[in-house]
């Protein structure tokens, strides 16, 4: 599949409502990938790049590019997303228990900027399920493909108990995750943003790093752990963060989640909606702040690098700035496989193998 080709596709997909064209088009690729005919139609569309292998919290990517967690919210595709050439898959963000989320509507296209806002608010079947179907994705493992679970909290848990919801998910998602990302950044539930101030997210590394150490010594295998965090962060939080990371052990950052700000999209269309804005207005600021990150980690933290890639030298962009990996949402939405395609394509000599 060409861009001409999916863009064929997608107008067909936007004139449904936004949510709606989610829900079509993730039950057509887990349906196609049921019946095994996913792998002949992404074949005829032409091969897909291999891409580099990647060195990261201490696995092996198989390539470079992966998908950000807010799309395959249970995990239902992920065997399919990994036919399209997605080297991991974070599903996700999974609470505790299962909750609706926001009311609807609560996603919508600025589609002349190619950009999204959404105010979903953690809609999951919760921990069990979504670990259930990690469970069953047996294919994309095979193929050597890396699966993330991205968790939260669920929108009732006061923040003072916030680290009793994430304990519950870093054990559920324990034995089928290859990482686990703690989501304490997304503007849709309540409160969750607060749990970035330095002090409180030192001490809740601390207490998620002694359990994943009593998990380690139980189960007999490491699982990485991830803090993914907002774009809007001040230079002095960035810096207090780094060294809480530091200090901390952290295995893994991913920068950045949504933006609060409307800067980029002022006067259009659903601009004054709730909700966290992604895609092509998310594109500078989140490099930016990937970059000053890396300025404070350096080596010691990786980073995986999120926000408004969409295009192959976006995601160059984020590589330079010191991420060892990217993930794709928004701009998959827009531009479909072939981004990924492209990507693979134009960092083959970019991706660092270590």
């Amino acid at each position: 599949m060409n861009r001409k080709q999916y863009r064929f596709a997608r107008n067909l997909l936007f004139r449904l409502d936004a949510e709606t064209a989610h829900h079509v088009s993730m039950r057509n690729l887990q349906w196609l990938e049921k019946l095994r005919l996913l792998g002949p139609l992404t074949a005829l569309t032409g091969k897909t790049p291999a891409g580099q292998p990647v060195e990261c919290m201490g696995l092996t990517f198989p390539n470079c590019v992966g998908l950000a967690a807010g799309l395959d919210k249970e995990g239902n595709c992920i065997d399919a997303l990994g036919q399209l050439g997605f080297g991991h898959v974070e599903i996700g963000t999974i609470t505790p228990r299962p909750q609706p989320g926001n009311p609807q509507p609560r996603l919508f296209r600025i589609i002349d900027r190619e950009a999204i806002i959404n105010r979903m608010g953690f809609n999951n079947s919760g921990i069990e399920t979504g670990a259930a179907h990690v469970a069953s994705s047996h294919r994309f493992r095979k193929k050597g493909g890396v699966i993330g679970f991205n968790i939260g909290k669920n929108k009732v848990t006061p923040n003072e108990n916030a680290v009793d919801d994430y304990l519950a998910c870093l054990r559920g998602a324990w034995g089928v995750a290859d990482y686990i990302t703690v989501n304490l950044s997304s503007p849709n539930t309540p409160g969750l943003r607060d749990l970035q101030a330095a002090d409180e997210t030192a001490r809740l590394l601390e207490t998620l790093k002694e359990e994943q150490e009593k998990l380690t010594t139980a189960s007999g295998r490491r699982v990485p752990i991830a803090l993914k965090v907002a774009p809007d962060l001040e230079p002095q939080h960035i810096a207090d963060l780094s060294k809480v990371f530091v200090d901390g052990g952290l295995d893994g950052l991913i920068a950045t989640n949504t933006t609060i700000s409307r800067a980029a999209v002022k006067g259009c269309d659903y601009a004054t909606q709730d909700g966290g804005l992604s895609g092509s207005p998310l594109t500078s600021r989140s490099t930016e702040v990937i970059a000053d990150f890396h300025s404070h980690l350096g080596n010691q933290v990786p980073i995986i690098g999120v926000g408004g890639i969409m295009t192959a030298e976006d995601a160059q962009e984020k590589l330079k700035a010191g991420a060892k990996l990217v993930q794709l949402y928004t701009g998959f939405i827009y531009h479909g496989p072939p981004l990924i395609h492209e990507i693979l394509k134009a960092t083959m000599r970019s991706c660092p193998s270590s």
